[in-house]
């Protein structure tokens, strides 16, 4: 995997990080206004000049059109579809409906979706791109800053139910990222503090040079420094492509992607997927609840779980469950939710837990009364 120089011709070129997944290889461009350059980038991998876009009804109030305009004049045919908005359209209910639309309209096996949107239309699109047809392209055009540094790329497509998150999907590669960090202009500060949690899971991975200057950066890329943007997404992006690259299935290396969400699902299952709890959220809350439960166990320094802990305040970002208002939380309710993640092997709950900043390690299996006491004091906190 590479990162191709920005250079300048007529306007700033994308970065280009390579997915190295052999013949499902693609590309993640990152740069602005690149949904206004869409069509050249999208036209070379098309098989069938029709593309379908699938997207939400605030993401189109604010892109939809552009991005048509953009194929159109690449001159692909181009047929759009808008979903309600929000974490409960990633449901059986929402796949059955969009892929009846699909097939409403006679697509054919080179036909192409086009996620424009974020988590939830990249996993649900994705989800049944893999499924319609027995497998048709996609293309993800992330708008949020959640999406382009996190769930469009890797292949994780699904849905939620009613017994957890993401638990009934697919691997299913895209043919092409295309994140127009132009999108995240329009992108409310909540859920730009939601997409900068999964920001910061990078540096506490491995990368723990990265955690640095995310504590000296970080606000520029919320307020909205173009280049403390596009870096923190590149760097994002190359370390979820090299561990994507080394672990496309998740078997090893790759479950450390989900440090902070064996606790963070747990919260959003709680609240039953709304919006009372966005998922970086979640993730933010999980990340210190991480730490916090690898320090009471001698694994990592005491300062390292209070570094994480104030940095993600001094952005703004929740830390423990009470930032969520007039909930009550059960530590009892939140260890069954525990217990059907899709990461639960044997029976036994496996966690990420670290040895420090940049020190992440999986899986680790905790005796549950030491789970039980962490989210007891993060209840309390």
């Amino acid at each position: 995997m590479s990162v191709a120089p920005a250079n300048a011709r007529n306007h700033v070129q994308p970065d280009r990080l390579r997915v190295e997944l052999g013949a499902r290889s693609y590309d993640i461009l990152i740069g602005r206004n690149l949904i206004a350059a869409a069509g050249e980038h999208i036209v070379p991998l098309l098989s069938k000049q029709h593309v379908v876009i699938v997207t939400d009804a605030n993401v189109a109030k604010l892109h939809l059109e552009g991005l048509e305009h953009a194929l159109a004049q690449a001159g692909i045919k181009v047929d759009s579809i808008i979903l309600p908005a929000g974490e409960a359209t990633k449901s059986f209910a929402e796949v059955e409906r969009l892929t009846g639309l699909l097939l409403d309209m006679k697509i054919e096996r080179g036909s192409t979706l086009v996620a424009l949107g974020g988590g939830v239309i990249g996993d649900l699109t994705g989800f049944v791109a893999a499924i319609t047809l027995r497998g048709i392209d996609f293309i993800q055009v992330p708008t949020t800053l959640l999406a382009q540094v996190d769930s469009s790329v890797g292949g994780k497509t699904g849905i939620n139910t009613p017994h957890g998150k993401n638990l009934v999907g697919a691997f299913y590669q895209p043919r092409l990222v295309l994140a127009d960090t132009a999108t995240l202009d329009t992108l409310p500060r909540r859920e730009l503090l939601a997409g900068y949690a999964e920001v910061v899971k990078y540096g506490l991975i491995d990368e723990p040079e990265f955690f640095a200057w995310l504590e000296a950066n970080g606000m520029d890329v919320i307020e909205g420094d173009e280049a403390a943007r596009r870096h923190a997404i590149a760097v994002s992006c190359r370390a979820k492509a090299r561990i994507v690259g080394a672990d496309e299935r998740e078997s090893g290396a790759r479950a450390l992607l989900n440090l902070g969400h064996t606790f963070g699902h747990a919260l959003e299952a709680e609240c039953g997927f709304s919006d009372e709890l966005l998922h970086g959220e979640g993730v933010a809350i999980g990340m210190v609840m991480a730490f916090d439960l690898s320090a009471t166990l001698g694994l990592c320094p005491l300062a390292d779980a209070a570094r994480l802990q104030r940095h993600l305040a001094s952005v703004g970002l929740p830390t423990a469950p009470g930032a969520v208002q007039g909930r009550f939380w059960s530590a009892e309710r939140l260890i069954e939710h525990m217990g059907r993640d899709k990461k639960v092997k044997d029976g036994r709950i496996g966690f990420v837990l670290a040895r420090g900043i940049g020190k992440s390690f999986h899986p680790a299996h905790v005796d549950l009364a030491e789970v039980m006491a962490t989210l007891e004091t993060a209840i309390a906190a």
